[in-house]
């Protein structure tokens, strides 16, 4: 690990573009980098720093954490605690920083779910894991159909106005749930600021389900999760057999069934539609995504630095053809 990191001075200048987060002073990087996979504490540590000072050298802003991101639990925030202590702290006002809770992280009634007590309890520990004093962005992570969604929404303004976060988010709400927690935060003065949801080439509920249209009529930014597929519109399979060393093979996230005759096929497919830009698969699947205005940004996850680089090229060239849309539309019907 570097001793003493300083940032590239032309960070800003590299060529990443940044998109407005709906109706706020926001602006996020095209693409951001997600902490789920690679930074808990059973990665090395110095190739979480490496990513993460590479994200930043080339313009990312944006770092998407969540209380149960590692493995094991907290341990993505523990680690971007440390390397926010060791380097990145005298850069905190560059950075935009959100963390979320909902999801399973510890035991118990009280350690998933949307109550406020689940809430209170979880920005605290996120707070001292990651050695902040607020996060720019603090979403309830998931629906949840058993608390008052008054309640969950009601811990989400609190927690701004004790000051422990800037903004508040909310991650795959269905989109009645959705609807009434904008209406809710705004007459509280707690505009929401970003949805985060999941989508890609091979799952375009956002756009089925109407989430990303909803959000963007609210003046919410979109904020898409999982745009590879977990590495299904990758390199990775193309050949039909899985990699010893690939998530498909060792994380219950990607089953092995997904690998079927019809999706090599479709990927197959693609990708000489990508290769015809003058993209990788993953590029191009990215670049569909940033190609809808309505979309403020891509959370991409990455094992290495090479990868990272490999994915911020999308950012080059995200404009379709009509030709290319109707094919890449036949391919996924």
């Amino acid at each position: 690990m570097n001793p003493v990191y300083s940032p590239d001075a032309g960070r800003y200048t590299a060529g990443m573009k940044y998109r407005r987060c709906g109706k706020s002073g926001i602006l996020l990087p095209e693409i951001s980098l997600g902490l789920w996979h690679n930074f808990g504490d059973v990665n090395p540590l110095s190739n979480a720093e490496s990513m993460i000072h590479y994200a930043f050298d080339s313009g990312i802003t944006h770092f998407d954490l969540a209380n149960n991101y590692g493995p094991s639990y907290g341990a993505a925030e523990e680690t971007f605690g440390y390397i926010m202590e060791k380097s990145l702290k005298p850069y905190r006002d560059e950075l935009f920083i959100s963390t979320k809770a909902g999801h399973d992280m510890w035991q118990g009634p009280y350690g998933e779910w949307g109550s406020r007590k689940h809430l209170m309890s979880s920005i605290d520990q996120s707070l001292k894991r990651m050695h902040l004093e607020y996060v720019d962005i603090f979403y309830s992570h998931r629906y949840d159909p058993n608390t008052p969604l008054e309640e969950t929404l009601q811990a989400l303004v609190d927690i701004v106005r004790q000051g422990k976060a800037l903004y508040v988010g909310i991650s795959k709400y269905p989109r009645e749930a959705a609807d009434f927690a904008y209406n809710y935060l705004e007459r509280q003065n707690v505009h929401c600021l970003l949805y985060q949801g999941r989508y890609n080439l091979l799952n375009r509920e956002a756009e089925e389900e109407g989430t990303l249209k909803q959000a963007h009529h609210n003046g919410t930014g979109f904020i898409a999760f999982s745009p590879l597929a977990q590495g299904l519109l990758t390199n990775r399979y193309l050949s039909g057999h899985i990699p010893e060393d690939s998530r498909m093979a060792h994380d219950h996230f990607l089953k092995q069934e997904a690998l079927t005759d019809d999706m090599i096929a479709k990927i197959t497919a693609l990708n000489v539609i990508a290769l015809q830009r003058g993209q990788s698969l993953a590029e191009m699947a990215l670049a569909w995504i940033l190609k809808d205005d309505q979309v403020t940004s891509v959370i991409v996850g990455t094992s290495s630095v090479i990868q990272l680089a490999d994915n911020l090229r999308a950012c080059e060239h995200t404009s379709f053809t009509e030709e290319e849309l109707i094919r890449i539309k036949k391919v996924l019907s």
